[in-house]
């Protein structure tokens, strides 16, 4: 049966969480008969059960073989050239260490060379057979020649840095380039049954391969009170194939070998019994399973006129394609993502959401206060959880992190300190009554907290204080001063206070507690 290579290029990507699905196409013409089509080569990483094939031409498809293809060395040409390059750097260290060696030696040889020299020209002129200037000619000689050679021997020492230099950095491309130094690769092998002569076939392979993913990242841009939410996918891959510029997508399924809907397992409490002493056998105690947890299924314009204001410049963003429970995104410009590990990005979506925006500040720990935004997603998209950026109009102010944020859900963004907000919590007041007979100690304790707005708007301000809470009936807290009124408060203490403070406006609050203490009892877990 007759063996064809055929040239099948990657033409689309479509890249997961955790893997990508990689589609290559290519076509040639074959006679009526049965022939082996082969596509090659093929990353080591890609899952053999994954492999589909389909296409068009008058033939069918008898069966699909995945083969090793052995290699003496890598076949891709970035490799050839970089394990080139690291061999002709090795090969002229080498060289500059021989050329070291002997400027080390015409050195010593110079030495010695001097050192007999010395004797010889000494005798030669107490005997009067030299005159002193053979001696200062053959002195200046031999300096001229050391000289020579120590020049020399800096030279190499400076080249030896710079090759040195080069051949970490080839190191270093080799390193990233680890997914396609493997030499072997392997080979798709198609048999196809062809049914006319001169008949056109295209085949179009498909297959999964790990070393793949994209990351949601952020830009959050609040404007006036708007909040504009830039979604971008970082793709990055080692597969060990480079990816050109084609069709890729972004998608949020998750594919795996095998999924279903979790089952329930009995649920026993039992009685603690003592543990059996050692060397007797236990009965084992009946624990809950915890079942697997569910995967999904995959599933322009002219010149502006002299003197009119020009238009902002657009992104554009990917297309959208929703399925049964995942998306997936088509970015609007090919983006090549070579298997070197780095990071390419694409913008998926620019959706921009009103917000309502207030401050929250926990003068306990830091006196600050954080603007807050609560936007409710009006978009289409389900947010994956991931790094942001802050940016108040152009300026970057903070780093963040986006929940999961499905359309219809309303969820806070933290969007960095507002220093405009003046927040301060001090002492007020404290006293302490040492214990008499048979009595209890106190201990009372007020603060003030005072929030200053010095921004030109009004400025809503949640401040959060706490409480203490007893663990023990013999320490009593009592509530002496709380005002105003906390909007808010919890079994553990906390308390929420809302102030609406106008432009230049300032508001306090007041808490104060009184603990109570029996006699001989020491406190622990006490604070100023």
């Amino acid at each position: 049966m007759e063996t064809v290579e055929i040239d099948a290029p990657v033409v689309g990507v479509t890249v997961y969480p955790d893997r990508a699905r990689v589609t290559r196409r290519g076509g040639t013409r074959l006679a009526a008969g049965q022939h082996r089509l082969r596509v090659a080569p093929l990353p080591l990483g890609l899952r053999r059960d994954s492999v589909r094939v389909a296409g068009r031409g008058r033939a069918s498809v008898l069966g699909v073989d995945v083969t090793t293809w052995r290699q003496a060395r890598s076949g891709d040409a970035q490799v050839v050239g970089l394990e080139q390059r690291r061999r002709e750097l090795a090969d002229e260290l080498a060289e500059l260490d021989d050329a070291d060696g002997i400027e080390e030696q015409r050195v010593g040889f110079l030495a010695r060379l001097t050192e007999r020299a010395g004797g010889t020209y000494a005798r030669a002129l107490a005997a009067g057979d030299a005159a002193p200037s053979d001696v200062a000619a053959f002195t200046d000689s031999v300096a001229a020649q050391l000289a020579d050679a120590r020049a020399r021997r800096r030279g190499l020492a400076r080249r030896r840095t710079e090759l040195a230099e080069e051949l970490a950095a080839v190191e270093r491309d080799l390193d990233a380039a680890r997914g396609k130094r493997a030499p072997d690769r392997l080979a798709a092998e198609v048999t196809v049954a062809v049914e006319v002569d001169d008949a056109e076939i295209e085949l179009e392979l498909s297959y999964l391969v790990d070393g793949a993913r994209w990351q949601p990242s952020y830009d959050l841009r609040l404007v006036d009170d708007t909040v504009t939410v830039t979604w971008f996918g970082l793709v990055s891959q080692s597969t060990g194939e480079d990816w050109p510029e084609c069709e890729l997508q972004l998608s949020t399924a998750r594919p795996a070998a095998t999924t279903g809907v979790p089952e329930l397992s009995p649920w026993y409490l039992d009685r603690l019994r003592p543990a059996p002493p050692r060397g007797m056998p236990a009965d084992l105690p009946l624990a809950m399973a915890v079942p697997p947890a569910p995967v999904a299924a995959a599933a322009g314009g002219g010149p502006a006129r002299a003197g009119a204001p020009r238009p902002k410049l657009r992104e554009s963003v990917a297309e959208v394609e929703q399925g049964v429970s995942a998306a997936t995104y088509r970015p609007a410009r090919p983006v090549a993502v070579p298997a070197d590990g780095s990071a390419h990005r694409a913008t998926i979506a620019v959706v921009e959401l009103p917000a309502r925006l207030d401050h929250v500040t926990v003068p306990l720990r830091a006196a600050e206060a954080h603007l807050r935004a609560t936007v409710r997603n009006t978009s289409e998209h389900t947010l994956l959880p991931g790094p942001a950026a802050v940016f108040h109009d152009a300026d970057f102010v903070a780093s963040s992190r986006l929940p999961m944020w499905a359309p219809g859900e309303e969820t806070e963004l933290a969007l960095g300190v507002d220093d405009r907000l003046r927040v301060e919590r001090t002492l007020h007041r404290r006293a302490e009554t040492k214990a008499t007979l048979g009595s209890t100690r106190r201990r009372e304790m007020e603060y003030r907290i005072t929030v200053a707005n010095h921004t030109p708007r009004p400025a809503t301000v949640e401040v959060r204080d706490q409480l203490p809470v007893s663990r023990d009936e013999a320490v009593v807290v009592r509530e002496t001063t709380v005002e105003p009124p906390p909007v808010e408060r919890t079994e553990l203490g906390e308390v929420t206070w809302r102030l609406p403070l106008g432009p230049g406006e300032s508001g306090e609050v007041a808490l104060g507690f009184r603990v109570e203490l029996a006699k001989g009892v020491e406190l622990t877990g006490w604070r100023e």
